[in-house]
């Protein structure tokens, strides 16, 4: 919409191309709008090749294929070969680097695809034709086999990175280059290279949080607490380390006051709230949410606490989580953080040795305490277990008349997730951070990732760099949900740093699957 909006602009004669460079970092979500956008500004001569360039090189970066073939064409290159380079690289390395820029770029989009699956043909590939690519496009060829390496956690990504020197570096190569340099405790190049990220970016509470320890790291303590005071009011992993770093632990706020029986009345007489449980009567729970955040618009803190235990009371303890939420400054930990069913999980953790605020702080990230959620891959239940993972669990634990459908079973289901955490926890070193990665992405993923390491990390840095968006954003939340139960269930202030702890490079072998 935003491109269609640039667009109708652009059709006023307005010139538009800062702010479509801005807006046009994410070719795999374009559409119909912004190829529209591009082509129209090319057209006009607000876009130039350079930028071209630039958005093949990010299509070719987040596969892109579509995107790939609409921006060479706009090249007056071969769409069919960009395709190729996206999808079949080994074949559009075959025909070679090409004539002119735009094809030497297409063949750079190559040799990136191909340093996923093969860094050693990459670096090969790249090697043997340096000579027919300009100093800048050589480096931009390095930054491409830099980014695979780094994702695939390669020790060899530092020496790639040199080689890249000069080479105009998208936000995901920035972020991966800062990652690697975290991995190796270059703060330095931590540093340098969260300072080289857009603004907008480099704001992002992780990479404040980094450039604060880096400043630290190079003695510059008062611009890094600078920036750890900025994050450290927000409730989440970087806010906890943040406040961590200031000499503080993580505490439970003092309670908001309960709502009283008239200010649940109110919300729950919103015309918005009324259509919202209808919608949940009818089990229709996307069309009940829609309309539960409508009717969350304008509130004050005080009746969005209503709102909240409203939700609470019609047992919707993942709308009474994301309600509270929004609250500002009354804050009410006891809605945030959740503990139901404690009956059946409590004895259940107690018996496996198991921490539970741990385990309270997977399952709020994993179903929101939906007990009958349901995944698009299968997963099933409040701990979203897998089918083939409950049956493997209910095998080892004994459990030997179970079916499918049991999953679904409140008890079957804590039963097995909890049990399942057990296990990934033992064949982890008693590790959380590593556990909850194994949990997520599987025991394999975890054992390979724990592989990569040369000497003992720094939890926080190891998570930071988890090749998987989503686990590493899935055990980010996990690690600060249980660090606030803790406080909670305890009753005294906890560190999360203490909680990611150190991870060994040497593992025992498991027997997971």
């Amino acid at each position: 919409m935003r491109c269609y909006a640039l667009l109708a602009r652009a059709l006023r004669g307005e010139r538009v191309a800062s702010e479509a460079r801005a807006l046009l970092n994410n070719p795999p979500a374009y559409g119909e709008g912004c190829a529209a956008l591009m082509t129209q500004l090319v057209q006009m001569g607000q876009l130039g090749q350079d930028e071209l360039l630039v958005q093949l090189r990010l299509a070719g970066e987040m596969g892109a294929t579509g995107p790939s073939r609409r921006i060479a064409q706009l090249l007056g290159a071969s769409d069919t070969r960009a395709a190729q380079a996206v999808d079949v690289p080994a074949v559009a390395m075959a025909r070679g680097i090409g004539a002119n820029r735009a094809e030497h770029e297409i063949y750079l989009v190559a040799l990136g695809r191909m340093a996923r699956t093969s860094l050693k043909l990459a670096v090969v590939a790249l090697e043997k034709n340096s000579g027919k690519l300009n100093q800048e496009e050589r480096a931009i060829g390095w930054a491409n086999i830099a980014l695979a390496a780094s994702i695939a956690l390669a020790p060899e990504a530092h020496d790639y990175w040199k080689r890249a020197e000069g080479a105009p570096l998208s936000n995901f190569q920035l972020e991966w280059k800062t990652r690697m340099a975290l991995r190796r405790g270059d703060w330095k190049t931590v540093a340098a290279t969260i300072d080289a990220m857009p603004p907008g970016l480099a704001a992002e509470s992780g990479w404040l949080y980094w450039r604060g320890r880096a400043y630290e790291a190079q003695g510059r303590k008062e611009d890094g607490e600078a920036l750890f005071r900025r994050i450290a009011t927000q409730n989440n992993f970087y806010g906890q380390l943040a406040l961590e770093e200031l000499g503080e632990l993580v505490t439970v706020p003092p309670p908001a006051a309960a709502p009283t029986p008239g200010e649940v009345a109110y919300v729950a007489a919103l015309p918005a709230m009324r259509q919202a449980m209808k919608f949940y009567a009818l089990r229709l729970r996307a069309e009940g949410n829609r309309e539960w955040s409508w009717a969350l618009r304008g509130l004050s803190d005080r009746q969005l606490i209503a709102a909240a235990e409203y939700a609470r009371r019609n047992d919707l303890l993942d709308r009474m989580v994301e309600t509270s939420l929004r609250t500002r400054n009354e804050l009410d930990f006891n809605q945030r953080f959740p503990a139901p069913h404690n009956d059946i999980l409590h004895p259940t953790a107690k018996d496996l040795s198991l921490d539970t605020a741990w385990v309270y702080g997977l399952i709020r990230q994993e179903s929101r305490f939906i007990s009958d959620a349901r995944s698009g891959v299968g997963a099933s239940g409040l701990m979203q277990v897998m089918p083939a993972t409950g049956k493997w669990v209910a095998a080892k634990i004994g459990l030997t008349d179970f079916v499918h459908d049991m999953l679904n079973d409140l008890r079957t289901n804590i039963t097995l997730g909890a049990n399942y955490m057990n296990m990934v926890l033992e064949n982890n070193g008693g590790s959380q951070v590593l556990a909850t990665a194994a949990y997520n992405a599987g025991p394999a993923r975890s054992r390979t990732w724990r592989g990569r390491l040369e000497a003992p990390m720094e939890g926080a840095v190891f998570v930071e760099s988890i090749p998987f968006s989503e686990t590493r954003t899935y055990v980010r939340n996990v690690m600060s949900n249980a660090t606030n139960y803790a406080a909670l269930f305890e009753k005294r202030p906890q560190s999360l740093k203490a909680r990611l702890g150190t991870i060994d490079p040497r593992g025992a072998s498991s027997s997971l699957p």
